[in-house]
Order: C-alpha cells, then structure tokens, then sequence
C-alpha cells in the first residue's frame, strides 16, 4: 500500500495499511497538550476553503471515528542552537492521530497529513472531491536541526504577502527556517526608528540596470525602485512564520554590502563622496568605517532588529567586504594601531567580534557568511559557508555550528537547465535539480566528532534577476523540493528515480497553489 504515499519530503517510516479515512462534514479536530491548539487552528484553517468544511476545534472531546487528533506530548526546552525535537507520528485508521514531542513536530505532521490528500485540498475555493486519504502509520523526524530557504529582498523587494506566500511555499515542504536578506547596496527594506534616513533615503536607488550586470556598456533603466517593511510588517510576517513553526532569520549585512546605508548617513563611511543606493549589481567598494559611533549605530540598528524577530540567530553577513578604503585611510590605519591589529582582516574580525559580543549580550547568538573567518573568528558565532565548503569545515573543526550554503549546490539564482542560453537570466553557473538533490551537507573531512556542528542546509535565492513572484517560483522549484529531501532524509535512504515519480504527483500539489514551477526534470 505504500505506493499510495506520496510525500515530499518522504517520511523516514511509512507503513501502508488497507482501508481509508474519510473527511466530512461532522469531522472534528480535538488537540491536546501544549501548543497543540494553534496547531490545531492552523489545519482547520489550511482545510476550510477546498472542503468547505467549517471544522470545530476543541481540547478535552471524546474521540470519535472520523476525527483528527493533534497530541503534543511535552514543551521540550529548546537546545543551544534554539531548536526543539520535531518527531512525529501520524495515524491514519477511523480517525486520524496526530502525534509529537513538540508543537513543532505537530506542526510538521499537519504538512505531512496533507499531502495525502487529493491535490484539490490546496485550492482556496470550495472542490467537489470525496476528501479520502489511505490508512498508513507514518513515523518521521528530520536529519538536520537547520533546514533554511534564503530570500534576498533588498535588490528586488518582495511585499508582506509575497513573502508570507514564499514562507507557506517553504512550511509546505517541512523546512523551518526562513533567512531574509534585509539589507544591500542597493536597497535598504527594514524600518529603523532611531535612524529613519535608512528608509527615507535608503530604500529608493534611482535606477535599476538594464540585462546583466557583465555587459558592457551599463545601462540603467532611470525608473526609481524602492520599497520597505514597517516594523509593523515585520510583526505581521513573525507572526505568521511563527504560527508555522518556521523561524524568521534576519540579515543586515556588515559591514559590506552598506551602500544604501552609508548613502542616508555619509558619517557611516570612509569617504567625504556624495552616494545614493547603488543601482547595478556586484560588489561596492563603500564599507562601513571603524568608528566608535559607527560601532554603537550598528548595535543600535540591531537592538531594533532583535525586537522584532525573536529567533536565536541574527544574521550580519560578513561578506565580500573590500578593504581598499580602509587601506586608503588614514583614520582606518590609526585605528587599526590603536587596536593593535595587523591587517584589515584583523580590522574586521574585530568589527564582528563587536556585534558578537553585543549580540550574546542580549541573549542571542550571532551567524554570518564564510568570510567572518578572515581575522580569526568571533568566539560565538556560527558559520554559514557559501564560497564552497571550506570555510564550514574549518569553522566545524575549531567547534563552532556550521549552515552548509555552497553556490555550487544551492544557489538556486543559478540556471537549472542546459542550454542555459534558454534559460531566463541568471547570475552564472548550473545547477539542476538533480544536482541538488545529489548533495551532502556533511563533508567527508568532518571526523565523527565535528559532524554535529553541522546545523543543517540552506538554499539562496538572490534576486538581482529575480525580480516577480513568478520568476521566484520558477527559480525554486522543484530544486527546493529536493533540498528539503536532502535535509530530512538520511542519505543512505535517498533514491533519485523514487523521489521523481513522487515530485510528478507533488507538480499538481503546486500547480493548484498557482507555482509555475521550472518544467524540467
């Protein structure tokens, strides 16, 4: 029976059963244990419009068949990294049980029991299908704690409800972390209080370039491009990850990739040159200076920041920071002397070491890209490798948590396709969806007891030539629905053929959610 099930991620054990569970009309979801209520409240929402069906939520009923039953076993405490056991076991007989450790884990379940449903359940309009799904047990717990889809809305903004879709979009396929790049050269997207020229000035660069950023000559479009998230819309997305279990990672990328900043407060640079948000692609030689105010106006914007996402990890990029200025700078210089640094690498370091200590000041943990290695790495923070693997694995072997992010696997702003002159425009390389799916995160040079400083994996998505929700979906999927195979299942349990034939069933489920998901494979 187990050809019947259709799962992606596919759950570790499945166990096909005969018979089926009915949904109808006088069906009941009944939770109990901590969390299991919202829970709850989410798949009566999640099943309301396809079925028609206005399902009553209640603790404490007397089960009956044709109901479904959400059981949160315990609260676990969360780990150091902040993550909580998300196990899970769904039976499906005359009722259909839920159960978990954790809220979280229910919440994984819900994504599961859905999709053994017919496609039709995702469609936000009533369906005339019987809603039945098979008998099956299912036992399940994910491979890797971090399990993260990366959104860069500072080159194209992306507004609350596109975002809130692309974390539905990501919940659906059971990862649990959704990493926003808030800041960038060329756009400014998160509202600061105590420095509103960040948005007033900051979010609006005066052009954007016309094709790819390699041709010769540039040309820009004059059309003004900007946007912004209120701290009001912040709130609004926190909360609707959080309702999903998913964690919100916010990026305010430093002290490179500062442009926009630097444009809206000119004392934030190296420079006495006039300059407005960068409006073409690649790498800005403006970088944040070393300043004691500059350091304390960095803290202050992530004072705001931690307001309002309240995940453990804060994001501070790190990278692709050029030094010239501060090699071209007299003031940089004396204050590498009077720090008694050797090199601007060092000078950085130190600058990340700042917002590290600032950081687990305020209970928090600090992560940034491969580059915060350069200089010796703070002692607290975690690595996200992005420039191949070497970077994770000599921040795993001096034990500090890893995120595997390599380009040459998961940036999914690469092609997915030969030939890729076919393909829509693209930052450069190859990467299909096989590729991806071949991928894993534990490198070899990890001795047995290094390996569990890998977190997990994460897929990027830049968006320079990114720049509609259409063009979003066609670049993520279906590699993400691979990455989150990868990251669930262990990898001597993976089976390319096995999961192709379910992501054909898996195309209808996306296809109903409006997912103009890449042909190809």
């Amino acid at each position: 029976m187990t050809e019947r099930i259709s799962i992606v991620p596919r759950p570790a054990r499945v166990e096909g059963r005969n018979g089926w569970f009915e949904l109808k009309p006088s069906s009941r979801v009944l939770c109990a244990g901590p969390g299991a209520e919202a829970v709850a409240e989410l798949l009566a929402a999640y099943l309301r419009p396809a079925t028609g069906y206005e399902l009553p939520v209640s603790q404490g009923e007397q089960r009956q068949p044709g109901d479904v039953v959400l059981v949160a076993q315990g609260e676990p405490a969360p780990d150091d990294a902040g993550f909580v056991p998300e196990a899970y076991a769904c039976d499906v007989g005359e009722m259909v049980t839920l159960e978990a450790e954790s809220a979280a884990g229910l919440a994984r379940a819900v994504q599961a029991l859905r999709q053994l449903f017919p496609a039709e359940v995702y469609a936000s309009e009533v369906q005339r299908v019987e809603w039945r799904i098979p008998c099956a047990r299912i036992e399940d717990s994910p491979r890797f704690r971090w399990r993260g889809l990366h959104l860069d809305v500072a080159r194209h903004f992306f507004s609350v409800e596109q975002v809130c879709r692309f974390i539905e979009l990501l919940a659906m396929h059971r990862y649990n972390i959704c990493h926003l790049h808030l800041t960038d050269d060329q756009g400014w997207r998160i509202e600061i209080r105590k420095y509103p020229r960040l948005t007033e000035i900051g979010s609006t660069r005066a052009g954007t370039i016309i094709g790819h950023h390699r041709a010769r000559p540039r040309q820009i479009d004059h059309q003004p491009y900007g946007g912004y998230f209120t701290q009001d819309d912040i709130r609004t997305m926190v909360d609707f990850a959080s309702r999903r279990h998913v964690t919100l990672v916010p990026e305010i990328d430093m002290p490179g990739h500062m442009q926009a900043a630097i444009a809206a407060y000119p004392e934030l640079g190296n420079t006495d040159q006039t300059i407005e948000p960068r409006c073409h692609w690649g790498i800005s030689q403006h970088v944040l200076n070393v300043e004691p105010g500059t350091v304390r106006f960095m803290q202050d914007v992530l004072d705001e920041v931690m307001t309002l996402f309240p995940g453990r990890f804060i994001h501070v990029g790190g990278d692709e920071a050029p030094k010239h200025q501060w090699s071209e700078s007299d003031r940089a210089q004396q204050r590498m002397a009077e720090l008694g640094l050797k090199s601007e690498d060092e000078l950085q370091s130190w600058f990340i070491t700042q917002m590290d200590e600032h950081v687990q000041s305020r209970g928090r943990r600090l992560i940034g890209w491969d580059e915060i290695l350069e200089g010796g790495l703070a002692p607290g923070a975690a690595v996200m490798s992005w420039r191949g693997e070497k970077g994770g694995i000599a921040a795993a072997q001096q034990g500090h948590d890893v995120v595997m992010a390599p380009g040459h696997h998961v940036y999914f702003d690469h092609h997915q396709a030969e030939p890729t002159a076919e393909e829509p425009a693209g930052i450069g390389g190859l990467s299909t969806t096989e590729h991806v799916y071949a991928y894993e995160p534990v490198p070899a040079e990890l001795a047995d007891g290094q390996a569990h400083h890998v977190l997990g994996a994460q897929g990027q998505l830049w968006t320079e030539y990114i720049p509609t929700v259409r063009q979003l979906d066609y670049m993520t999927y279906p590699r993400a629905c691979a990455l989150a195979e990868v990251l669930w299942r262990q990898p001597g349990e993976k089976r390319y053929a096995d999961f192709l034939e379910r992501l054909g069933e898996h195309r209808q489920r996306l296809a109903v959610l409006g997912v103009r998901a890449h042909p190809r494979p």
